[in-house]
């Protein structure tokens, strides 16, 4: 499981029903990101990953 930060719990926590996501970035180019919601809370969560080489 990842860990994602919830803007309104205001801590990190580990993302539920996780999936990874494509979204465009700066200049063309295109990330990767996991995108779930907050166990507790129910917020959607954001995390984008590192580039890949």
């Amino acid at each position: 499981m990842t860990q994602g930060y919830c803007v309104k719990c205001k801590k990190k926590q580990e993302m539920k029903n996780e999936k990874e996501v494509t979204f465009k970035a700066k200049g063309g180019k295109k990330r990767n990101a996991m995108s779930g919601t907050c166990p507790k809370c129910g917020t959607k969560m954001f995390r984008i990953l590192p580039s890949k080489k």
